[in-house]
């Protein structure tokens, strides 16, 4: 059964290409033009991937993709404006799992889907561990997560990046490693995106996000995980 994507885009030149693109790769594709229909389409029907305009009719983009990351781990592609670092941010603050720069190649949004599909068998086909680093557990099978014994909502793109910095304690990973594990792939993802989900653990992970003891990173190299009781390195 070919997977199923819903693409949420207003404007029809682009909705048309990127869904006739999306057909001749392999998947099924759903179209809609505004975000109150597309958030009741996911919440209908079982969707494997949502691509998501953030400047919609209706509900705004951005609310569609905080509403459905509350209910579903669906992965979702945000398509955003070339200046709209800031909606950028915010998108992958409320969940979504990558983001797609107006205007763009429709080839690359391709790749990134499949990525992103990729990840999401392989993360299901790997699952059955339970990871423990100080008062973290990382639960692998149910994609769950705690912090001393309280529950933890991380985004899939969260929740695969804290547990490959688990797999290792102490061990830096740099940001080229990150983005290679994030998108299960050679592509070269906007290594900023890895630095906003790392902003984003932090404020789940840390007591004090500004000076964190778990997750720190590590001048000029990238990131390490670590129990929780060394100082963060400058």
């Amino acid at each position: 059964m070919n997977e199923r994507i819903l693409v949420v885009e207003d404007e029809t030149p682009i909705a048309e290409a990127v869904g006739y693109a999306l057909r001749e790769a392999g998947y099924d594709v759903d179209t809609l033009a505004d975000g109150d229909a597309a958030l009741s389409a996911a919440r209908q029907r079982p969707y494997d991937l949502m691509v998501l305009d953030l400047m919609l009719p209706g509900l705004p983009g951005l609310d569609v993709c905080r509403a459905v990351r509350a209910e579903s781990d669906l992965p979702i592609v945000m398509l955003t404006a070339r200046d709209g670092e800031l909606d950028r941010v915010l998108g992958l603050e409320v969940g979504a799992d990558d983001y797609v720069t107006k205007p763009f190649s429709v080839a690359e949004l391709v790749s990134r889907v499949r990525a992103l599909l990729r990840r999401r068998a392989l993360d299901r086909a790997n699952g059955g561990s339970v990871q423990r680093i100080g008062g973290l557990e990382l639960d692998v099978a149910h994609h769950a997560a705690s912090l001393g014994g309280k529950p933890l909502t991380l985004t899939r793109s969260e929740f695969r990046l804290v547990t490959l910095l688990a797999s290792e304690p102490g061990r830096v990973f740099t940001r080229e490693e990150l983005v290679r594990h994030l998108w299960d792939s050679d592509f070269s993802g906007d290594r900023r995106a890895i630095d906003v989900h790392m902003s984003n653990l932090r404020r789940k992970l840390e007591d004090d996000p500004r000076n964190p003891r778990r997750l720190q990173t590590v001048r000029g190299l990238g990131y390490r995980l670590v129990g929780g009781d060394s100082a963060t390195e400058a």
